[in-house]
């Protein structure tokens, strides 16, 4: 265990030694900053902050910090006497893992961005950091610099939070914003995106939703205290997105966006309310779906994110901003970072894991929602009423319908009311099936309305 700071006159102190882990875009901006703001830092935590060491790959890179501050050894930085604090950037799995809880192990406070690691190892993390006494901080690890983990932590604690929805990543949101404003399609705009510098040379973690599922399960779990993984997050990415279906949802004065939704839904069948001792379930899904215009969500364009979420008390409470990039990132490990630090030099301690509720994980059959159907159908008399008629075989009801002349045949889009996933889905595959439907071109959830 590494030495408590004690608590004492200015001056007195021994300085509380850092050591960063991963010295990429965000790695490199957090060593600016502690480098560079060094006396606010000390200013704001009431001690010295001093980075001890950078655990890199290579040493044959110029990266514009002393030499003697870089080292390969990761693990023996971390084991160092004088590190008090450990920030790892690095990512992935391994061996962020195995370095994070050697520090908490020792008593040492860490920090991450690490969502990926969160959102399988939450549990096993959290319960190193209380057994050791040691703070374990992720404000990073969800929507860059926007703070939305400490608020569900601790601004809303006393409330019940009910939903969390939201854009979570730059890359996708930038991809949908730009086939939405230029009418270009999907691999035009991802080739766009790569170029800037918004995607990596492979997309797969963004385009297909995992990156998002990750914060999703981080989210859900602070919001509804209730231990989420990645596994339990339903997914779907934007790769089947075309400039068609931003041509429909616009028609409807809607746009299309990668949400990550955490709410709470009834309890399952047969099973008693929660007003009677039933336990009522959570969903946790990612998706593109439209939203109208209107909605806040709607306006959020460009490599930015947010997040709305919805207490019983507090309302509805948004939070916008750069959700990725060096110095976005950065300044929310910075902040985790005074945080710990101004634990250990007065002798606190971050609020730990609360996982209390453990409400089951509804599927996502049985989640209610609304969809957008666009249909090629035989243009001839009658061909309308078989669609509804299907709809209404399976219990869905239809909202609207909009019928267009297409060549030889038409286009049917059809937008229904609220109902099960599951009803819907069966819907959308007898669809399929009929002999004048030719092909059911896009299927899309519509959300952000009261319906």
């Amino acid at each position: 265990m590494t030495e408590p700071v004690k608590n004492g006159p200015w001056g007195a102190e021994r300085p509380l030694g850092v050591a960063v882990l991963g010295m990429g875009n965000v790695g490199t901006e957090v060593v600016r900053i502690l480098r560079e703001h060094a006396d606010e830092l000390r200013s704001r935590v009431g001690a010295p902050v001093v980075l001890r060491g950078v655990a890199v790959r290579t040493l044959d890179t110029d990266r514009g910090v002393p030499a003697e501050l870089l080292t390969t050894d990761a693990q023996a930085l971390v084991a160092r006497p004088d590190v008090d604090l450990v920030v790892e950037v690095i990512g992935g799995i391994d061996p962020a893992r195995t370095l994070i809880l050697a520090a908490l192990n020792a008593g040492k406070s860490v920090v991450t961005a690490n969502k990926a690691l969160l959102a399988d190892y939450t549990g096993e993390l959290a319960a190193a950091a209380e057994r050791n006494r040691a703070d374990l901080y992720f404000e990073a690890a969800v929507a860059g610099a926007i703070p939305v983990v400490r608020p569900l932590i601790q601004s809303l604690s006393g409330d019940r939070v009910d939903r969390v929805v939201g854009i979570v990543n730059g890359t996708t949101n930038f991809i949908l914003s730009a086939m939405d404003e230029t009418g270009a399609d999907y691999h035009a705009t991802l080739a766009e995106a790569t170029g800037l510098g918004y995607a990596e040379a492979d997309p797969t973690a963004d385009v297909e939703g995992f990156d998002a599922a990750a914060k999703a399960a981080i989210l859900a779990s602070l919001a509804f205290h209730t231990r989420v993984t990645a596994a339990d997050v339903y997914r779907e990415g934007i790769s089947k997105i075309t400039a068609e279906d931003l041509e429909t949802a616009s028609a409807l004065d809607c746009t299309v966006k990668l949400l990550a939704i955490c709410e709470r839904v009834p309890a399952a069948a047969g099973e008693p309310a929660p007003s009677q001792g039933g336990k009522e379930r959570i969903s946790v899904r990612v998706y593109p779906a439209l939203i109208p215009r209107r909605h806040p969500l709607a306006a959020v364009s460009g490599a930015f994110n947010a997040v709305v979420v919805e207490a019983e008390n507090a309302g509805r409470l948004m939070f916008y901003g750069q959700g990725a990039g060096g110095a976005p990132t950065a300044s929310a490990v910075l902040g985790d970072l005074v945080m710990a630090a101004r634990n250990k030099f007065f002798g606190g301690r971050a609020p730990g894991e609360s996982v209390y509720a453990e409400l089951p994980i509804a599927p996502i059959g049985d989640t209610p929602t609304r969809y957008h159907v666009n249909l090629q159908v035989e243009d001839v008399p009658g061909v309308l009423a078989k669609v509804a008629g299907e709809f209404a075989n399976h219990g869905v009801s239809i909202s609207t319908v909009r019928q267009e002349g297409h060549g030889e045949g038409a286009r049917l889009v059809v937008v229904t009311h609220q109902a099960v996933e599951s009803a819907l889905a069966d819907t959308v595959a007898a669809l399929a099936e009929m002999a004048s439907v030719t092909s059911v071109t896009s299927v899309l959830r519509l959300e952000g309305t009261e319906e």
